[in-house]
């Protein structure tokens, strides 16, 4: 397609999931990032969409790839499972209620204070003296109590078991670790005088709304990372950002985690065909869908029928190829199958306009002779689907989306609102469709599945369905199950209610995507669409 085709925006990015990277030299070094040098590149320097803001682990304003570099939990996740971070080993106790931590030794604080048992206390305490801020994390529901066993073992007790308690754990936030030297009035909850945490980079520079600068923590127990130096600067995304890279005033290129539209695929693709980069994409990391409020008892969105002659409707494949041009794959569950208990044998719902009708017409939803709309018992089938306005990729589905439905004889408005207000509408249920994303890889199944029990998230999604008893049930279950098939099974359950009812219409699975010089070692991902683990990157 050309730039100056009619359906040019077709060829954006969505940026909540995509990473464009780059790599880069030292100053006085020549700025071609494509080109062999004589000198060793040791510095990074990336695009965001927005400033870094508040770096407080234990709040939710801060950027999640900054705080990712700087900070650190008792233990990761990983495609193999849990695996040790600050926690070289753990036991857990038969009623699946109390876990013993045995720290490392060898960890400091950037400030130079040591990680032992009473900080890994302070901390969590701190993060438990807010806990109505972390309520959408279950785990700070669940904590009873905190001990310090001796210098390097930290016992934590919960008020039952809770399976996913050491996947919450491994999140970006907020159980990670500050110096407790940074606490104010003792804790974070009321702000933090420093960012001092025991990641592999140290803050050490901003410049609200211009940059921040990290270096390399050369104490760092895992050993100093080879890229000494990675510099966030601001800039607004799209053409802006693409000039910054092509005159060498940047050198690598991500975008914000709150879903701003990126650089274009087309401009990325003519990067890769230079020969001087390398793409790599990782697997599923999250599901974008249409989010149905099936609360609404007067409205069309509550019959199961109309959601699924709108699953039926919506052409994926096309969406998948000609919208995000591949970098997006097509989704036909909530979950991909690379999640966690998600590989689960569920009914194929295929792009069918004439499936769709058929179900309209047997629920009664029938078109005059002369009308464009839809009625029942005198009602039009008329619904509205909101959209993110600052992105243009859920813009152009939304009018892909109305003028496929309008095929069909359903009246659908679509509206551009900001993350924030559609956020307020799915908590309120002041909304009939929406789009929205599951909560990505690090955090599903079990998160998002929480959330569908959450007046602030998916309860007005749920409520309405009839198995709305048995699945809220189910949920309650899984969750304090300790046995493995019977939390399988439980999970089977609840996706084929959720799936039967067609709640969530599941899009595309987002996926992170680098584009980085050919001489970029050691890019990979980790289990979360919000970070990239740096400190693993060297150059050739």
């Amino acid at each position: 397609m050309k730039k100056g085709s009619a359906f040019r925006f077709l060829l954006l990015l969505v940026s909540m999931i995509t990473v464009i990277a780059g790599c880069g030299q030292k100053e006085g070094a020549s700025t071609n990032t494509g080109s062999a040098s004589s000198e060793v590149n040791t510095e990074l320097i990336y695009a965001s969409a927005k400033d870094i803001n508040d770096m407080n682990p234990h709040l939710y304003t801060g950027s999640m790839p900054a705080q990712g570099m700087v900070y650190e939990s008792l233990v990761e996740n990983t495609v193999e499972g849990i695996k040790p971070l600050l926690a070289e080993s753990w036991d857990i106790s038969e009623d699946g209620k109390t876990y013993t931590f045995h720290l490392r030794q060898d960890v400091k604080f950037h400030d130079g204070e040591p990680f032992n048992a009473e900080a890994v206390k302070q901390n969590i305490d701190a993060v438990q003296a807010n806990a109505e801020k972390h309520a959408w994390i279950k785990l700070s529901t669940k904590i009873v109590s905190t001990t310090v066993m001796d210098e390097y073992t930290f016992e934590l007790v919960l008020s039952e078991p809770y399976y996913p308690a050491l996947v919450e754990l491994s999140m970006t936030r907020p159980y990670v670790f500050i110096s407790p030297k940074d606490f104010t009035n003792g804790g974070t909850k009321d702000g933090v005088s420093g960012y001092h945490g025991t990641g592999p980079y140290k803050l050490t520079g901003h410049k609200i709304d211009e940059n921040a600068t990290f270096e390399a923590n050369e104490e760092y127990w895992g050993g100093a990372p080879e890229i000494q130096k990675i510099t966030s600067k601001v800039l607004p995304a799209g053409e802006t950002t693409l000039l910054a890279l092509q005159k060498g005033e940047i050198n690598f290129i991500f975008t914000d985690d709150r879903g701003a539209d990126s650089i274009d695929v087309e401009a990325m693709n003519q990067l890769a065909d230079s020969g001087d980069f390398q793409v790599v994409r990782s697997e599923a990391m999250n599901t974008n869908m249409i989010v149905a409020n099936s609360s609404k008892v007067d409205n069309p969105v509550h019959e199961t029928a109309v959601r699924e002659a709108i699953w039926h409707a919506i052409d994926r494949e096309t969406i998948s190829n000609d919208i995000f041009n591949g970098t997006q794959t097509v989704a036909d569950t909530l979950f991909s199958s690379n999640v966690n208990y998600a590989n689960v044998e569920l009914k194929k719902r295929e792009y069918n306009p004439e499936t769709a009708k058929e179900l309209l017409e047997k629920a009664g939803w029938t078109l005059t002779d002369g009308k464009a709309v839809r009625t029942k018992n005198g009602q039009p089938l008329a619904l509205t689907l909101y959209y993110d306005s600052n992105s243009s990729s859920q813009k152009t589905q939304a009018e892909l989306i109305q003028h496929a439905l309008k095929g069909l004889g359903i009246q659908l408005e679509i509206v551009g609102e900001e993350s924030t207000s559609i956020a307020n509408r799915r908590a309120t249920g002041e909304y009939d469709l929406l789009f929205n994303q599951t909560w990505g890889l690090a955090y599903d199944p079990q998160s998002t599945i929480s959330a569908f029990t959450s007046d602030s998230a998916y309860k007005h999604t749920t409520s309405g369905i009839a198995q709305a008893d048995e699945l809220y049930k189910k949920i309650d279950e899984v969750m304090v199950s300790t046995d493995e098939a019977t939390r399988q099974s439980l999970y089977t359950d609840i996706m084929r209610i959720v799936h039967d009812e067609a709640v969530f219409i599941p899009i595309t699975n987002g996926r992170v995507t680098v584009v980085a010089p050919k001489n970029l070692n050691g890019i990979s991902f980790k289990q979360t669409q919000y970070e990239l683990p740096f400190e693993q990157m060297n150059f050739k």
